[in-house]
């Protein structure tokens, strides 16, 4: 399929506006290429403006006439979010907000501006403020908010009360809890706006094991060095590139059959790869009461309040 087209398993979706966070490299760059390529007005929120802009500009060499634009955004700062929610309000709609950005990986503990473990902060905390500040603005035009799962929550439980603020630091650990919380929170707002009566829909989505060795460079954009042959022949049985990961996140923020509460991914062996389609999220991520605590956490630790 040529990427400069609207992808097949998406309507055209020109007159929208979607925003994504982090649209400026990885999963968040192509996604907001696919997007674009779709027709929509595509609204870039990220920390770095150079890079966004630099996306941007990648993204309309490719697609002559596309609609970016940027947004200053930085998700571990309680501040930076404020900002954003009262610039993104000032849009004349929001269709869909795909909260991708996040943070993979860090060997030392790191803190968000405002105290919390990195990785917790950013993925789930950050989103969790900027959700709760544009609520109002989605309710408007009935917007669909997609959260960005992965794989690795499988391997966690919802102990969400010391994620913040960890005694014990582990890497992989924390990444993989704050996607919990960012799946568990997901699937809880799509139940609790169905509760209240709202038209806003809450769909997770995750890209399957998405590597840089197998994904397509783009001029400015940065991209990690690729592995040896022996090394990709060994993965690529198991992996696909991140323009591929990026296509379940797209078909949810855009796809005519997606529904509130389901969990988008590849169609493929242990979700790794393979075209977008529903697929079943680990049992614990569905766990309702673990889900109302983390949103009970969230509102004490951000301030942030869910306006339903």
């Amino acid at each position: 399929m040529n990427e400069q087209h609207n992808p097949a398993d998406i309507q055209p979706l020109h007159g929208r506006t979607i925003v994504v966070t982090g649209g400026n490299a990885g999963l968040g760059y192509f996604a907001s290429e696919q997007l674009a390529a779709a027709g929509a007005h595509v609204v870039i929120a990220a920390r770095d403006p150079a890079k966004a802009a630099a996306a941007a500009s990648a993204i309309t060499a490719r697609i002559p006439g596309a609609r970016i634009s940027c947004e200053p955004l930085d998700l571990a700062s309680l501040d930076s979010i404020h900002k954003a929610v009262a610039s993104l309000a000032r849009l004349d709609r929001i269709d869909a907000l795909l909260a991708n950005a996040g943070v993979i990986g860090s060997p030392t503990r790191r803190d968000t501006a405002d105290g919390f473990e990195l990785q917790f902060g950013t993925n789930h905390l950050g989103h969790y403020a900027l959700i709760c500040g544009l609520l109002p603005e989605l309710e408007r035009h009935r917007a669909r908010i997609v959260h960005v799962g992965s794989i690795s929550h499988r391997w966690v439980r919802p102990d969400f009360r010391s994620a913040a603020h960890p005694e014990r630091y582990s890497s992989y650990r924390q990444y993989a809890l704050s996607k919990l919380a960012v799946m568990s929170f997901g699937f809880e707002l799509a139940r609790l706006l169905q509760l209240s009566g709202s038209g806003v829909s809450s769909v997770v989505a995750h890209p399957g094991y998405a590597r840089s060795m197998f994904t397509p460079s783009r001029q400015g954009i940065e991209a990690r060095p690729h592995p040896g042959r022996v090394q990709q022949l060994l993965a690529r049985p198991l992996a696909q590139g991140k323009d591929d990961g990026a296509r379940p996140l797209v078909h949810a923020a855009g796809g005519p059959d997606v529904r509130s509460g389901e969990y988008w991914g590849p169609d493929g062996f242990f979700q790794l790869t393979g075209r977008p389609a529903p697929v079943r999220p680990g049992p614990h991520a569905l766990e309702r009461n673990a889900a109302s605590r983390l949103i009970d956490l969230s509102r004490d630790l951000t301030g942030a309040r869910l306006p339903l």
